[in-house]
């Protein structure tokens, strides 16, 4: 048997104007996702579109036992944590010598499948490498790691990353005047931010804008809007929805000397907190139990 990893992520800055090719800026968390994987005669059908997927598109019947330290539905990227710890496991159980590039690949081509055709490549490329990332369209470039102060706030809302990422689609499409200019705008914060990365305080206004057309777009919750407003009174430098929206999670970035007041405003707020930093390090192979 093989057990791999992968961390899950937040969006800093771009999520939903990286599904129409803008740039966003996203990172991996400590939180993993540990799936171990063991050869088998029988196929096995996980209640997971993304493992039945995983053992699809590698050709191979094996069981598998997945340990999430991540919430689903929640904007973290587990989904896409699953998948590429996944595909990993089953790659090193079964001897594909696929490189991390390609695993890369595969995860974001299943997110796409089951997401139904609109997926970025973000959270997939996260997950395998590790670290800070800026996407643009199918670019990907690994930005200089940081050492961010951040609160993750979870509104314990859970969501639909498909049906969040539909609904902007839908209302691009009929109101590509109101809608476009907003994509754009949340594309050019990315761009801003990624020359501010060692300035906490200006990030923090970066992410109350993103936040702001975030909700323009329609895919915020007053929940959410709950938690990022007790962030920023509890002395947060800003904080924003993180992932698809309509629920899930939210990120603060603060002082360090504020993160527990931060996380104690959000648990005020009937809602789950813990504080979290880079993990610079993707998929990697675990020790077997």
């Amino acid at each position: 048997m093989a057990t791999w990893s992968a961390p899950g992520k937040i969006f800093l800055f771009g999520e939903h104007a990286v599904v129409y090719g803008k740039p966003g800026i996203a990172m991996a968390i400590k939180p993993r996702v540990f799936v171990t994987v063991r050869k088998s005669r029988v196929a096995h059908h996980a209640k997971s579109p993304y493992i039945d997927s995983c053992f699809d598109m590698m050709g191979v019947r094996g069981s598998v036992y997945v340990n999430s330290q991540l919430a689903s539905s929640s904007g973290l990227g587990s989904s896409a944590a699953v998948t590429v710890a996944t595909l990993s496991a089953i790659n090193d159980e079964f001897g594909k010598k696929h490189r991390p590039e390609e695993i890369a690949d595969m995860a974001f081509a299943i997110e796409k499948k089951v997401q139904k055709g609109r997926a970025s490549p973000t959270d997939t490329t996260v997950s395998t490498f590790g670290g800070l990332v800026l996407i643009t369209g199918t670019k990907r470039r690994r930005l200089p790691p940081q050492n961010f102060q951040l609160v993750v706030g979870n509104s314990l809302v859970q969501h639909n990353t498909a049906r969040m990422v539909e609904q902007v689609a839908s209302f691009r499409q009929k109101s590509p005047d109101i809608c476009n200019p907003i994509i754009e705008a949340i594309g050019a914060i990315s761009l801003s931010a990624m020359r501010h990365l060692n300035d906490a305080n200006k990030l923090g206004e970066y992410m109350n804008m993103n936040h702001a057309l975030l909700d323009a777009l329609g895919v915020g919750h007053p929940q959410l809007s709950r938690l990022v407003l007790a962030s920023r009174a509890a002395g947060a430098y800003g904080a924003k929805l993180t992932g698809a929206g309509g629920g899930g999670c939210m990120i603060a970035i603060c002082p360090k000397h504020l993160k527990s007041r931060v996380a104690g405003a959000i648990e005020a707020c009937d809602a789950r907190a813990f504080s979290t930093s880079i993990d610079t390090e993707g998929v990697r192979k675990e020790k077997d139990a």
